[in-house]
């Protein structure tokens, strides 16, 4: 952790202090703390934003959402996949690497599962293109990652099958996005096994892109 200072942006607390808990024991740093939000609701989003802006600086922010193909609704009436894994829309500060881990207002809908989930990731493709070409030249970059599949609670959604397909991925392309000097060339890129992905057509397409981030912010009632 290169004795920084990390903020576990967690739900559930009771979890959050556990996985505090072991971080701390095999880290060594003692400086890890928990600050609660529920990105299944904007009003949580804002109080937890809040509270972050009270820090003196923040280098690196992982978004880490990844609210899996669940046809429900979040508290703001969003679609839950394209709520929580797409409009958690954040100002950061300045000297920072941001990452939204890994379409405009018609696409806040429930049909089909996967097709949703699918629809909500090529948000954040698309997002985190405009936001890098929005923070240019304001020390600020910005990076979609695929993080790698990770056994962890969500995959409670899916069949016993289904769970015992899922392979541990190291998170190693998500650190290498947030330390590395390499990947500054790359400000908006697309990143999978630490190295940046060739994009198809339609998911560089710089207008839908614009289009997607104008209706994000009127979603969340920011413009």
């Amino acid at each position: 952790l290169r004795g920084a200072r990390v903020i576990m942006a967690c739900r559930d607390e009771e979890k959050a202090r556990k996985a505090i808990r072991e971080i701390k024991a095999r880290s060594h740093n003692m400086n890890v703390l928990h600050m609660e939000v529920d990105l299944a609701n904007m009003r949580s989003i804002r109080e937890f934003s809040k509270t972050l802006q009270k820090e003196k600086r923040l280098d690196i922010l992982i978004n880490n959402a990844g609210m899996p193909s669940v046809l429900d609704w979040t508290d703001d009436d969003f679609s839950m996949c394209f709520g929580v894994n797409h409009l958690e829309l954040t100002e950061q500060s300045d000297q920072s690497h941001l990452l939204q881990l890994q379409v405009p207002e018609d696409l806040n809908y429930n049909l089909f599962p996967f097709f949703t989930y699918c629809r909500s990731k090529l948000a954040n493709i698309y997002f985190t293109q405009e936001l890098a070409r929005t923070l240019e030249g304001k020390g600020v970059t910005a990076y979609a990652v695929h993080p790698g599949y990770v056994q962890s609670n969500w995959i409670c959604h899916y069949s016993v099958l289904f769970r015992i397909l899922v392979q541990v991925v190291m998170f190693m392309t998500v650190v290498y996005c947030a330390v590395s000097d390499e990947v500054l060339e790359h400000n908006g890129g697309y990143f999978t096994d630490c190295q940046p992905a060739h994009l198809r057509v339609f998911a560089r397409d710089s207008g839908v892109a614009k289009k997607l981030w104008e209706a994000s912010k009127r979603l969340v009632k920011l413009a």
